[in-house]
């Protein structure tokens, strides 16, 4: 009988990569659908597409994480290296380099609170950008004309506002851009309120207002939207948010802080009766003063249009002094080219330096040179020294010439009834009327008598 021979091989479940990180994936994935994980935030980046990615670590262990777009910008602060937070998301497995990593959907600071901490981070970047800058703040217009309130249209804050306002100017006008003060979606309506009043609805001065309330309720105003849109603002911007002790960013950007709502309307709009009075005073003094240099400005019109001469003495004096600017002009090119002439004789000179001891010629060469600069500076010193002279010289002799001139020695002037100057008797009829003109008024005179010779 023959030998029987069993060979028993055992069956091998062969993955191939890609499948046995497929198998991995679904067990980690259905067996930590939602955790909790707290670590320290380390080489945290934040790529161009929104997500973010970073690693949580402890004493003796790491896990890689990445927060999405969508879930990164529902986040209340922006982590960083070295501070402890607390992740909440699932796992999942990166078949690309066979990693598992932890896909963040909330996060929060182990410590400092998420909103605090938020809240410091952006007044440190928006202080480090100048935002808070007081020399970019703009003083509040003394009266403003219409006014911009940004609030919620219920509530006691807006029914503040307008008591006070009423109170203390009645004829104020008051546009009321309503928004939610709190909540999601509210720091967008309070940004585009801003907006809206810069390009739609212009007013001299925009409040921002909100009552009370814990971190929480005010987020909305330390919201970076709404903080560069105070900042981009063209309009000055009152911060009136929460009570005294209620700090918000929309305060620091803000061209001026109120304490209260109440208050923002007392800084912005003075009472009636103060401007009533300041502008009485005003008026009067400034009808005084109108008086006063109108009297003067007839009086002095009156006699400068009997002065047509002088348009002529100006003439002459503004030609003279073209004639000035014109031997300047010449004195100027003919140094320049007598410097340049100079220069290339150096030039010339300096090409036998091989010759030569260099420092002795170099030597002997600039003195020349600056002595004769020195001659032509000497020189157009005195021209022009010169020329003025003769121009002050002539302009006495146009003051001399003048028609005033004459007039003051003694002479002057007479003219027919039809202003023409007389200068022959036998032109004048007696019995006609004529004007004399003396160095100081006119005197109405009749023809008596007439002698033609």
């Amino acid at each position: 009988m023959g030998q029987v021979t069993f060979d028993f091989q055992p069956q091998r479940n062969i993955y191939s990569v890609s499948g046995l990180t497929v198998e991995i994936r679904n067990l980690l994935e259905s067996s930590f659908r939602e955790l909790w994980v707290m670590g320290e935030v380390s080489n945290f980046r934040a790529a161009a597409s929104g997500h973010l990615y970073f690693t949580l670590k402890d004493a003796s262990a790491q896990l890689r994480a990445v927060c999405f777009r969508g879930q990164a910008r529902y986040l209340r602060f922006k982590p960083q290296d070295g501070i402890s937070v607390i992740a909440r998301g699932s796992l999942a497995v990166y078949a690309e380099r066979g990693e598992y990593q932890l896909l963040v959907e909330h996060l929060e600071p182990a410590g400092l609170g998420a909103l605090q901490l938020a809240f410091e981070q952006l007044k440190l970047k928006l202080a480090a950008e100048g935002l808070f800058d007081p020399a970019r703040k703009r003083p509040l217009p003394v009266l403003p004309r219409t006014l911009g309130v940004i609030t919620s249209p219920t509530g006691a804050v807006i029914r503040d506002i307008l008591r006070v306002l009423h109170r203390r100017f009645r004829n104020m006008n008051v546009l009321i851009y309503p928004v939610r003060v709190q909540g999601d979606g509210a720091a967008q309506e309070i940004a585009e309120g801003i907006a809206h009043f810069n390009h739609r609805s212009p007013v001299d001065v925009l409040i921002l207002a909100r009552g009370g309330g814990s971190l929480e309720d005010l987020w909305a105003f330390n919201e970076e939207v709404v903080a560069r849109a105070i900042a981009a603002s063209g309009i000055p911007v009152v911060s009136a948010v929460g009570h005294e002790t209620d700090f918000t960013i929309a305060d620091f950007v803000a061209d001026l802080r109120a304490p209260t709502p109440s208050a923002a309307a007392e800084l912005v709009v003075h009472r009636k009766q103060d401007f009533e009075s300041e502008l009485e005073h005003h008026g009067r003094r400034l009808q005084q003063v109108l008086r006063l240099k109108l009297s003067e400005g007839r009086q002095r019109l009156t006699e400068l249009s009997l002065h047509r001469v002088f348009q002529t003495l100006a003439a002459r004096i503004a030609e003279k002094t073209q004639r000035v600017d014109d031997l300047a002009a010449r004195l100027h090119s003919r140094i320049t080219a007598r410097l340049t002439q100079a220069h290339t004789q150096w030039l010339g000179v300096s090409a036998g330096v091989a010759r030569y001891d260099f420092r002795q010629v170099n030597s002997l060469r600039r003195f020349r040179v600056e002595d004769r600069i020195k001659d032509l500076e000497t020189r157009a010193t005195s021209l022009l020294a010169d020329r003025l002279a003769n121009l002050e010289r002539l302009r006495g002799i146009l003051h001399e010439r003048s028609p005033l001139g004459i007039l003051n020695r003694g002479y002057s002037i007479t003219r027919d009834a039809a202003g023409k100057v007389i200068r022959d008797a036998s032109a004048i009829e007696p019995g006609s009327e004529i004007a004399i003109r003396l160095a100081q008024g006119e005197l109405g005179a009749s023809v008596t008598r007439r002698k033609t010779q």
